[in-house]
């Protein structure tokens, strides 16, 4: 393995500001979904996925569940494919 020489890394203002300005957003957000979630719990609504002190699946507000958001993430797909042939072979002609 050939070894290359250590480069030497500047931090500008201009990525200092940025770095900042990002980190407000993030923080407002947070924030606002703190807030939210305050006033919602305070209207008396109840968790997100459980009704009646029964515990379930956990929905999320779209409706999918904590286990299909984590397969999407991960690229699972468990439903299989169709085994027909234009699906095999798409769309070349014969």
């Amino acid at each position: 393995m050939l070894r290359r020489k250590p480069t030497r890394l500047e931090l500008k203002m201009d990525d200092i500001e940025e770095f900042e300005s990002i980190k407000k957003e993030l923080e407002n957000r947070k924030r606002q979904c703190e807030e939210d979630e305050s006033v919602a719990v305070g209207a008396g609504e109840g968790p997100v996925g459980t009704a009646a002190g029964v515990a379930g699946p956990s929905v999320i507000a779209d409706g999918r569940s904590q286990a299909e958001l984590v397969q999407e993430r991960i690229g699972y797909k468990p439903h299989p494919k169709p085994a027909t042939l234009p699906a095999l072979f798409g769309n070349v002609q014969f």
